[in-house]
């Protein structure tokens, strides 16, 4: 069996940028509320921290500064996900280099490959990387998903711990459990399934909402996690409105709206990403109010 990568709540930190790049002082100060959130780990340079758009300078340096400055007091993964077989084995390697203790990745994007293809893609990265690899299932960015299959296969690679579920389909989570076991972790990769998903068997979430509510996210996850299930549904409901609302039009868009809601001024969005629409601030902002949501 497999030791998972950390239990509980994992926030997919955003990316702060400014007319220069990365604000590395910003993303810092939101590593330190995460921490005092009760995160147990956070994952760097991943969609919600805009990866695609940041150079590989900007990239190396986020990752190597943020990882010093959370000095192992919780787990760092760090998103490598690419079209690029080999250029996700470069990111791999610097990860391990930076200190990180994992490495999160996606099916390759818009090259839609084979499943042959996507199978053989996994495996090179896992075969040359030193860290725990997280697969991430996610075809509503990736056109191509996972199957039962190919998870069964990759669980017995020793580099491969697990898997961000992220499609929606409970039933491919309920086979994840029952067909692979302790051989392949599985983590909620949809903020509004952290209840039924933990429910099922997986360890914790990466989230998209632990950047503007890591105590109540932190919260939620331990309920579940101690069979509260009672306490987890009274807080899940509450927290409900704002995981739709953070989903109203493409992620980190909302979120980064919403950090700044709350005076925690999350910087700009890169193209193609733009600022998101009034229709839908006033929703974010009842919802963010309703939940009891505070800096």
């Amino acid at each position: 069996m497999k030791e998972a990568l950390f239990r509980g709540l994992c926030t997919a930190v955003i990316t702060p940028f400014d007319e220069e790049g990365p604000d590395l002082g910003r993303m810092k100060e939101q590593l330190d509320r995460q921490l005092a959130g009760g995160a147990a780990a956070v994952v760097l340079a991943g969609t919600t921290g805009e990866n695609a758009t940041l150079t590989a300078g900007e990239y190396e340096r986020m990752v190597a500064a943020c990882t010093a400055h959370i000095a192992g007091r919780i787990r760092v993964i760090v998103g490598i996900g690419g079209n690029s077989t080999l250029a996700c084995v470069e990111r791999a390697r610097f990860a391990a280099d930076a200190g990180a203790d994992a490495v999160l990745m996606c099916p390759p994007y818009y090259n839609k490959t084979s499943p042959a293809g996507l199978e053989a893609h996994f495996r090179t990265v896992a075969d040359r990387t030193r860290l725990p690899l997280v697969l991430y299932n996610v075809p509503s960015r990736t056109v191509i998903g996972v199957t039962p299959e190919l998870y069964k296969s990759l669980s017995a690679h020793p580099m491969v711990n697990g898997v961000k579920e992220a499609s929606g389909d409970l039933a491919l989570c309920s086979r994840i459990l029952a067909e692979c076991g302790g051989d392949l972790r599985l983590y909620c990769g949809n903020d509004d399934q952290t209840l039924p998903m933990l429910a099922l068997g997986a360890d914790g979430i990466i989230s998209v909402a632990g950047n503007v509510a890591p105590a109540e996210l932190a919260k939620l996850c331990a309920y579940c996690l101690a069979g509260d299930f009672a306490a987890a549904r009274l807080l899940n409901t509450r927290l409900t409105p704002l995981f739709r609302a953070l989903f109203a039009e493409t992620n980190p868009i909302p979120v980064k709206a919403a950090m700044a809601m709350l005076g925690l001024d999350s910087g700009l969005l890169r193209l193609p990403l733009v600022e998101l629409s009034e229709a839908h601030k006033p929703t974010l902002r009842a919802a963010l109010e309703a939940a009891g949501i505070r800096a």
